[in-house]
């Protein structure tokens, strides 16, 4: 008998159709506020997320830093809700990322945002949120109805949408064209689930995930994720820090996934893996530039900044298999809901 597939399956299968659809229904209501960033020229660009939303920020801010030059940070949704303050962001761009748009601290922070000046542009699944009404600009995700409470397709959409959005304002007519194959890259990457890594973590209960640049992002979404499906408690560092203190805890066969993109930063992130690797560590990364580490498939986009997209889809489909492999259902993880309110 086969069996049956989780929810989260089917949902990480979904992701190349999901990004197809936002690829074919987005480009207006992208254009559109890719046009209003361009003409606004902000000295910098501001993020309101949480969990695996503000991993989406991580991920832009990288993109918006190297792309077009714009720095970007994430602003505390508390500073809104909870101190009741009023920032100015005169001449800057609020970008809110939220698969619900539902969470109260997400809306007044945005909401705040836009008082103080800031032109307000919202990443969201659902157009009729509280947050999509307080944007002067909404992008649809298009990702679809999302059931699992772990957030794969909706992730991998809310990427795709704010690089789009990135790449129209910088007018980047190669990352444009490595956006627009995405479907057929994600359909190899979701099938690309790496089973030699997946036999280290028997046994295991601690990780350490790797990223640098724009990977980072994806080192911390794959720790949240490791946390909430597997109960597998891991830490996510920039191969940067790692070795400032948190390598101390590394013994024999201690598992570390290391995640590089195809660019400047992978040679460096390859020597920290190699590195640890020669502590004892069981280190594998998603580069063919490691000599003592485990390199992993990796699918590649054609473009530095979608690597990470490909990288994630491939994590989703791994962490699934891990996840039901320990007998747990990760459609339904413990103690957690799909929409989190916060204030």
């Amino acid at each position: 008998m086969t069996p049956s597939l989780t929810q989260m399956r089917r949902e990480v299968l979904e992701i190349p159709d999901a990004v197809d659809r936002l690829l074919q229904n987005g480009s207006d209501d992208i254009c559109r506020a890719a046009d209003a960033a361009r003409i606004r020229a902000p000295n910098y660009m501001v993020s309101v997320a949480r969990g695996s939303s503000d991993h989406v920020a991580t991920y832009l801010k990288y993109a918006s830093e190297l792309l077009i030059g714009t720095p970007a940070a994430s602003i505390g949704p508390s500073i809104a809700s909870i101190y009741k303050r009023q920032l100015n962001l005169k001449g800057s761009v609020c970008l809110s990322v939220s698969q619900s748009g539902k969470s109260p601290d997400i809306v007044e922070m945005a909401e705040m945002a836009r008082i103080g000046g800031a032109l307000s542009i919202t990443m969201t699944n659902n157009i009729d949120s509280p947050l999509a009404q307080v944007a002067d600009h909404i992008l649809n995700l298009h990702a679809g109805p999302e059931h699992s409470v772990a957030a794969t397709k909706s992730f991998v959409n809310s990427c795709v949408a704010g690089i789009w959005l990135l790449a129209e304002w910088g007018e980047d007519n190669a990352l444009l064209a490595a956006i627009h194959d995405l479907p057929d890259m994600l359909e190899q990457a979701v099938k690309t689930d790496w089973p030699e890594f997946r036999e280290t973590l028997v046994g295991r209960n601690s990780i350490l995930c790797l990223g640098r640049g724009p990977a980072y992002a994806i080192s911390n979404e794959a720790a949240l994720k490791f946390k909430e499906t597997c109960q597998i408690y891991a830490e996510s560092y920039s191969s940067a820090e790692v070795l400032h203190g948190p390598v101390s805890i590394v013994d024999a066969g201690f598992p570390v996934i290391a995640f590089a993109a195809q660019d400047e930063a992978e040679p460096t992130l390859a020597s920290v893996a190699d590195e640890m690797a020669a502590m004892g560590a069981k280190v594998y990364a998603t580069s063919a530039k490691v000599h003592h580490a485990t390199a992993l498939s990796a699918i590649r986009s054609g473009h530095a900044l979608t690597d990470p997209i490909a990288l994630i889809a491939s994590f989703y489909t791994m962490v699934e298999r891990v996840a039901v492999s320990r007998g747990i259902n990760p459609d339904s993880p413990r103690h957690l809901n799909k929409v989190t309110e916060t204030i």
